[in-house]
């Protein structure tokens, strides 16, 4: 089922006996529950209307015994599971309570009319060879919160901006993402400060951007590589040092520069291969923009070159914690050594 198909039907006064909700975007799914929750229940009936269950501490089998009782005090009821065991694909971890889900099948079957069950699966897929994930299927209960692409990203943050009355421009939308980041959470967080700051009616450019939302460490030493890769030496060594004046330790800065360098190094060992930015991204465990950015920046390095640049931050690492190399001077004398 599609999120927008579900809300045609809530529109309509209809509301499925179940909805299944997994993948990676946690953000949406909640909003999704909590638009739901709004349509299905007024406020006065939803302190009431709605219990909440884990399956890692409660048997499924309490769970339709709950969905199949009466509501009291309210229309609907609005059953709410957190679950990592009964319908999620393996994940390496032995369910600590056993569930038949027969009960749920049976349920299924023949649901209550006044309940609702919504099961937010902590995970990215679904077990589809147990029996009651094929049924929920060809019920057409299935719902995916796979992570938004770089351009649905963009297009969300606009959107945002606009339901606030505010315009956004696509350059500052772009920034945006870099300086905050992929997680909804934090980019729904920081698209309702830009648009207090700009007002009813106002719009939003990448100044605005620049001047409100902080940079996060792992963007400064992007830059911060990037500038030396470019033999741009002093706005580098200004990168470096505004990050100790920030208070960063350069055992963590240095840290920071080898996961980039790793990460350039696993994109272009992929390309070789002909992987998809998208492929990449599920062998590396980022987000397809992440990986991107990365490939953008790996064009400037040799494979060869990251390698050894990775051996001698292996070497540094152990010399600042073993008191060999002075900290600060160590990782300053590496980052000229890039532009050498």
């Amino acid at each position: 089922m599609e999120l927008k198909d579900a809300q045609k039907e809530w529109k309509a006064g209809q509301f499925r006996p179940v909805y299944v909700l997994y993948g990676k975007d946690r953000y949406r799914m909640r909003q999704f529950v909590a638009a739901l929750t709004d349509k299905l229940l007024p406020p006065d009936e939803q302190e009431l209307g709605i219990v909440k269950y884990d399956t890692s501490e409660t048997p499924i089998e309490e769970v339709v015994a709950e969905a199949d009782t009466l509501p009291f005090f309210a229309s609907r009821k609005l059953v709410l599971v957190r679950d990592s065991s009964v319908l999620a694909a393996a994940q390496g971890k032995e369910a600590k309570l056993e569930h038949s889900t027969d009960s749920l099948i049976a349920y299924l079957k023949q649901p209550c009319e006044t309940s609702v069950i919504v099961f937010q699966v902590m995970a990215e897929k679904l077990d589809e060879r147990r029996k009651v994930v094929k049924l929920l299927k060809e019920q057409d209960a299935l719902m995916p919160f796979q992570e938004l692409q770089e351009n649905e990203l963009l297009q969300w943050t606009i959107k945002r901006a606009e339901e606030q009355g505010r315009t956004m421009s696509r350059d500052a939308a772009q920034l945006l993402l870099a300086r905050a980041g992929t997680s909804m959470q934090q980019l729904a967080h920081e698209v309702d400060k830009l648009c207090l700051h700009a007002g009813n009616g106002g719009s939003i450019s990448g100044e605005d951007v620049e001047q409100l939302i902080a940079s996060t460490v792992e963007e400064d030493v992007f830059a911060l590589i990037d500038a030396m890769a470019s033999l741009q030496v002093e706005r580098a060594l200004k990168l470096y040092r505004e990050l100790l004046l920030r208070r960063e330790e350069p055992i963590k800065i240095a840290a920071l520069i080898a996961r980039q360098f790793r990460i350039m190094l696993q994109v272009k060992e992929l390309e070789q291969h002909n992987y998809s930015q998208q492929q990449m991204a599920g062998q590396i465990g980022l987000h397809p923009y992440a990986v991107k950015l990365a490939a953008e920046k790996a064009k400037r390095f040799s494979a060869q070159t990251l390698g050894k640049h990775l051996s001698r931050l292996a070497e540094l690492d152990y010399s600042m914690k073993t008191g060999r190399v002075d900290k600060t001077l160590g990782l300053e004398l590496f980052l000229l050594s890039l532009a050498a």
